[in-house]
């Protein structure tokens, strides 16, 4: 599905990505013109990976949050159990900074979307003229 939303992102619905190398396969297609397909391909690319990276890296934060938390209230220590306190609040935080990666990379995705659009479009219509 993303790959199928990245290949109109550029333009061009019949080449499929290599997510490892952020490069199209099947040189040939398209007008000839390759080169902004496959720097669209890099960027749209890195853009998702580096938003997965870090909301991933966010997740993991709060794995282990999660983790000390069971820990601290089945030891029924009554410190333990205030620290949980701040403990849940850093995990509502981390859950706050999810949203917002994920939001900032659908807003990033979906202007990336339109203006690679646009610029087929100028490209289907400068050939016409």
């Amino acid at each position: 599905m993303v790959e199928a939303a990245m290949a109109d992102t550029c333009g061009n619905k019949n080449k499929r990505f290599n997510i490892g190398a952020g490069k199209a396969n099947g040189a040939g297609a398209g007008d000839g013109d390759d080169t902004e397909d496959e720097e669209c391909d890099v960027e749209v690319w890195d853009t998702l990976r580096y938003s997965f990276k870090k909301a991933q890296a966010v997740l993991d934060q709060n794995r282990e949050l999660i983790k000390k938390v069971k820990e601290n209230h089945q030891s029924k220590i009554p410190d333990n159990l205030v620290k949980n306190v701040g403990l849940i609040r850093e995990i509502n935080g981390n859950i706050s900074k999810v949203v917002e990666i994920y939001s900032g990379l659908s807003v990033n995705f979906s202007d990336t979307v339109r203006q690679r659009k646009k610029i087929g479009n100028r490209k289907v219509e400068n050939r016409r003229s």
